[in-house]
């Protein structure tokens, strides 16, 4: 019986992939269009514009991909269906166990999700927290490592030391050439030495100090997900915007004429030589 409901679920499995795509473009974009993500996150893709951001990243159907800190799942919906018949997805969520409320509320939900369809029955669960950030992937292994809009939260946990640290273990992971892609709220330079540590944004020249830090290159930066309507001096911060939009009806319409945030999208590289 174990044997045949196997069997079954990679059936399943199967049947929910997307079809054979001509280009990785097309790959990405079936990913993107697949039937088990929701209507709500898909009409996000306007302002996260995923098939572009994976493609930069150099993100295929055959890639060992890590996500750090993949919250409810929004890129999940994506990369489950796309490496699910020749790839490997690792989702580094929050510790089981933790003494934060909110992380186990947090990695509960996400569970729930991954058992609640089949096609995400190949996703691997590891851990991360930015005081616990170990064994994302096993070493040397991942062809792309990945967060979205994370590094705002770390750095007011652990500073610029626990940022190096951070990103050190996400080298540790990658494949020599590998690439690790960080999309972040962009603090505009002009206001980097202000006091933006509650704000949502994050420097762009830190990131890349910090990584450079950590061993990595600069490969290439992307305005794939910029906006420059952002002026990054909002009363709640980068909350203040969609889809969040902290203030409830006050000034709803400016902020929502605003959208989603101006954010930096940032490829680094682990160098060939070890």
């Amino acid at each position: 019986m174990k044997t045949l409901s196997k069997v079954i679920t990679l059936s399943a499995i199967l049947l929910a992939l997307p079809v054979l795509a001509d280009s990785n473009t097309e790959a990405l974009q079936q990913a993107a269009d697949h039937h088990s993500r929701s209507e709500q996150n898909k009409s996000r893709d306007q302002y996260r514009n995923p098939v572009q951001t994976l493609q930069f990243f150099e993100v295929t159907p055959h890639s060992t991909v890590v996500e750090i800190s993949p919250g409810g799942g929004w890129y999940t919906e994506i990369l489950a269906p796309l490496l699910a018949a020749h790839g490997t997805y690792y989702a580094a969520h929050f510790p089981a166990g933790s003494s934060s409320d909110y992380y186990n509320r947090s990695l509960a939900s996400f569970k729930a999700k991954l058992a609640a369809d089949p096609i995400y029955s190949r996703v691997n669960l590891t851990e991360f927290a930015p005081d616990n950030s170990g064994a994302i992937a096993p070493a040397g292994t991942a062809d792309v490592v990945l967060t979205f809009r994370n590094l705002h939260n770390w750095y007011g946990r652990g500073g610029d030391e626990g940022m190096v640290a951070i990103f050190k273990d996400f080298y540790k992971a990658l494949k020599p050439g590998g690439v690790l892609g960080v999309v972040e709220h962009r603090l505009p330079a002009a206001k980097a030495d202000g006091d933006w540590s509650k704000t949502g944004y994050f420097p762009e020249q830190l990131t890349i100090t910090l990584a450079e830090q950590a061993g990595f290159v600069l490969d290439e930066s992307s305005d794939i997900n910029a906006n420059p309507k952002d002026t990054a001096d909002h009363p709640s911060g980068v909350w203040t915007l969609p889809p969040s939009l902290r203030l409830g009806e006050q000034d709803k319409a400016k902020y929502q004429a605003i959208g989603e945030s101006d954010r930096m999208t940032l490829k680094f590289r682990k160098p060939e030589a070890q």
